[in-house]
């Protein structure tokens, strides 16, 4: 479920925008008022604000945002105002730039999202790099890595509930005996978790449990420094448990040594028009905390203010 707060009746686009050019002129930005706007604009709102503010003033809003603009407060404003497709065309390119083994956010672009969701991103990635996804995974990854993020951001999955139960069952005993073995690239494994619809991963992994006394995400955890097998475990938590997912990776940045920004600003700019309450509640049952107060507790500034409004919680 989404966090966002869209005014019953929101303004004219054309008021929005003017609004929008006096936050920037003058001395200094008026930071409050961008958030006041885009801040509570839904994905198509912010589209439309977007192209009027290009046609009215001849300039790109996000090129003017990132110039007004300072830190995680303009990184956050800037990856909430592209639409959903092009911001993870943006974050899939970033992580392709700067890989690292321990990179998982191409296996949260590939796992969380529907099929069609996933194929909108491969789109608006080719639109804006003038090459396919796929290609630079494959040109920037390698071995292991290469072999489980190319075909999972190919990857056009069966969105039905129909769940084969004997296919459940044997690719339950294919996984247990492809794991027991460490043989964790084997071509079976990385099928099974590239290829099947989640319904039918699901029922797999139930029975895999069921069969073998253990959730398979302990048996991956057979040594918990390979980050070979830390991205596998990513992968079977963005597929079967997202809201999981997210909600440690929202702990890990908010609890630990220091914020970590990018991170929390990923989550909050990529779920919260998604299922970023669920991701919430998620938080408060673990940390025993809402949300909102970890935030507040952790942040500061215009990007705490910004935060707090994409969470739907302006006056927290």
């Amino acid at each position: 479920m989404s966090t966002l707060k869209v005014p019953q009746s929101p303004p004219p686009v054309s008021d929005d925008c003017e609004q929008l050019r006096k936050a920037f002129e003058g001395w200094g930005t008026n930071e409050g008022l961008i958030i006041s706007i885009l801040g509570h604009r839904n994905a198509s709102q912010r589209k439309l604000i977007r192209e009027t503010y290009a046609e009215t003033y001849g300039e790109d809003l996000l090129k003017v945002l990132d110039k007004e603009l300072t830190s995680d407060f303009e990184r956050l404003v800037h990856l909430w105002t592209l639409d959903s497709a092009e911001r993870d065309a943006f974050l899939a390119n970033e992580a392709t730039k700067k890989w690292t083994s321990s990179n998982q956010v191409l296996v949260e672009i590939a796992c969380a999202k529907s099929s069609e969701q996933l194929f909108s991103v491969r789109k608006a990635y080719h639109a804006c790099y003038k090459k396919s996804l796929e290609e630079d995974v494959a040109h920037h990854t390698t071995g292991d890595f290469r072999k489980i993020l190319v075909p999972l951001v190919s990857s056009y999955r069966y969105e039905g509930d129909e769940v084969n139960l004997t296919l459940a069952k044997s690719e339950a005993k294919i996984l247990h005996e492809k794991i027991s073995n460490k043989a964790y690239n084997d071509d079976d494994l990385i099928r099974i978790l590239a290829t099947r619809s989640k319904a039918q991963i699901n029922a797999t992994l139930n029975h895999y449990k069921d069969a073998f006394g253990k959730d398979i995400n302990k048996d991956l955890k057979a040594d918990p420094k390979d980050e070979f097998l830390s991205l596998l475990r990513a992968t079977v938590k963005c597929l079967i448990h997202p809201e999981k997912y997210f909600e440690k990776i929202l702990r890990l940045a908010i609890n630990g040594h220091g914020t970590d920004e990018g991170a929390l600003t990923r989550v909050v700019a990529t779920r919260a028009e998604f299922d970023l309450k669920t991701i919430g509640e998620e938080y408060q049952r673990r940390s025993s905390v809402p949300l909102e107060r970890a935030v507040v507790k952790d942040t500061t500034g215009d990007y705490e203010k910004m935060l707090l409004a994409l969470l739907g919680q302006d006056d927290a």
